[in-house]
């Protein structure tokens, strides 16, 4: 089997788990953050645990991404700058940002996000500097330009949010969980998720790859139901929760 025929098929295969994930996800609530239980076996600190399974989609990314014929050229460096952007920020500093307040994680929901992560880095490092084709006339393809767009509004959604709900549960002192308001979350209970969707939607135009839409459509069969299981969580725990919210999507979920 050649290296585009496996790179096709790894892809496919994101696709195919990414809908059993879907489906498992609104039966089986990812056990950290609010959602955190025993149960789950060995648990490791939450900071700890992030940077754990964050860090090689930064490292494991550059690496294959720089070994890569095309690396140094313009187009394909641009899409590497925005992967690094997000994962440099996911997996260094967003957890120095986490209230102190000590949170734990499961060491199998961190295996199986770096297992994720080394197998979606190879496909998106490698279609970027390697198989895939990104003359420099793409930085002004209309489908880069859109795709990094909202690529950037997404990351500054995301980032927000997330600042958000770390400066609400250091207000409060206990590290505990309120309602919070303004921004994104006028119109949805996550809108640090939504802000993840749209800037890998966007990565996924820009790119305008297999490997960018399997990663698009995984993070979507993640973190849709997780966000749905945030918004009724919030519901549960909060009788003044406004009505009008929706879990992810405006107007719609």
């Amino acid at each position: 089997m050649s290296e585009p025929e496996l790179h096709r098929d790894l892809a496919l295969g994101v696709i195919a788990t990414g809908a059993v994930v879907f489906v498992a996800l609104f039966f089986i609530v990812a056990p950290y953050g609010r959602h955190a239980r025993q149960g789950w076996g060995v648990m490791l600190p939450n900071r700890v645990a992030w940077m754990l399974m964050e860090s090689p989609a930064a490292l494991g990314f550059a690496a294959i991404f720089f070994a890569g014929h095309h690396a140094l050229e313009p187009a394909p460096l641009a899409l590497a700058g925005l992967w690094l952007a997000h994962y440099l920020h996911r997996a260094f500093l967003y957890p120095l940002q986490m209230p102190k307040k000590p949170q734990h994680m499961p060491v199998s929901v961190t295996a199986m996000a770096v297992t994720f992560n080394a197998i979606n880095v190879y496909l998106n490092a490698r279609q970027v500097s390697e198989l895939g084709s990104y003359p420099s006339q793409w930085l002004f393809d209309p489908r880069f330009l859109a795709g990094a767009a909202l690529f950037v509004a997404g990351m500054a959604l995301n980032i927000s949010s997330d600042r958000t709900l770390f400066a609400l549960r250091q207000a409060a002192g206990d590290g505990g969980y309120r309602i919070p308001y303004g921004g994104g979350y006028r119109w949805v209970s996550a809108p640090n998720y939504l802000g993840e969707l749209i800037e890998w939607l966007g990565f996924a135009i820009a790119s305008w790859s297999l490997a960018g839409l399997a990663f698009f459509l995984f993070t979507f069969a993640n973190l849709v139901p997780r966000a749905v299981s945030h918004h009724r969580w919030y519901r549960a725990r909060f009788p003044d929760y406004p009505r009008e919210r929706r879990a992810v999507i405006p107007f719609l979920m």
